[in-house]
């Protein structure tokens, strides 16, 4: 069997914590994404995902985020059957194929240009590969600016630098007539404390940015207008999760200011 051996950047690195993350969910008794196409392709690449250092924790939040936003994909593509997709820093997430779209979609996959050759590797043929860099507005060319367009951004805002994300987002919002923004939103303190997750600390990366209020991408200047805030720990498919941690998420449940600590998924309109 060949095995591939990525070879990647701190930042685009992380692609193989998302990968590892849905891999290990795909073989728990009860996953919640159930995602085995991820389970076949970490078994294909050459790498110490021991190193990553992934807690119980982390695994369930990944795959309960992407089968959220798995979810507003699915319901956009079927209100919008000629629509375009963005996966923006898209790594190696399989999510083409978990959403399955029909014929009329054209769905991009966006991710540094290295990224995009692996993935162009790993699971070819299924998409537009697009290879930019995001803090850049270059690549726009490449996407039609005619048709509707779901945008999602699962896990990219922490590592974009400065005010990139809401540039990066202006532009988007610029260049297409109508849409959706999804994205995993996190707090200024979740983003901060992202420096000090075991897994993070391996790769020697540093995340920063956040934002608290839901609403406030809404003063981006980028027509946004905030239709959803999901907050994960009150997620129906938690009660799956193992104890103790069940538990916990319950507790954490009961507030919104710490749950929004956790993971959420945040919809726009534009």
């Amino acid at each position: 069997m060949h095995r591939w051996q990525p070879k990647l950047g701190l930042i685009q690195e992380t692609l193989l914590l998302t990968l590892h993350a849905r891999a290990l969910d795909a073989g728990r008794p009860s996953p919640i994404l159930g995602d085995t196409l991820s389970a076949e392709l970490a078994r294909r690449i050459d790498y110490d995902f021991g190193k990553l250092k992934v807690k119980p924790n982390l695994v369930l939040t990944t795959a309960l985020r992407a089968k959220k936003l798995d979810d507003v994909v699915r319901a956009y593509v079927a209100a919008h059957p000629g629509c375009v997709v963005l996966d923006l820093g898209c790594g190696l997430d399989t999510r083409k194929f978990r959403c399955d779209p029909p014929p009329g979609v054209d769905w991009y996959d966006i991710d540094f240009p290295e990224v995009v050759d692996l993935r162009s590797e790993c699971l070819p043929g299924r998409s537009h590969l697009v290879g930019a860099d995001l803090t850049s507005t270059d690549w726009l060319t490449a996407i039609p600016g005619d048709r509707p367009a779901m945008i999602i951004a699962e896990g990219l805002l922490p590592f974009m630098p400065g005010d990139s994300f809401q540039t990066m987002t202006r532009a988007l919002t610029g260049h297409l007539p109508s849409g959706e923004l999804a994205l995993n939103g996190y707090t200024r303190f979740a983003a901060w404390a992202m420096k000090y997750h075991p897994t993070i600390k391996a790769l020697g990366i540093k995340a920063a940015q956040g934002f608290d209020d839901p609403h406030e991408p809404e003063s981006w200047d980028a027509g946004l207008e905030l239709i959803e805030e999901q907050i994960l720990t009150r997620a129906p498919e938690t009660a799956r999760f193992p104890q103790p941690l069940r538990a916990l998420t319950r507790l954490t449940a009961r507030s919104t200011a710490l749950s929004r600590q956790g993971a959420r998924i945040l919809r726009y309109r534009f």
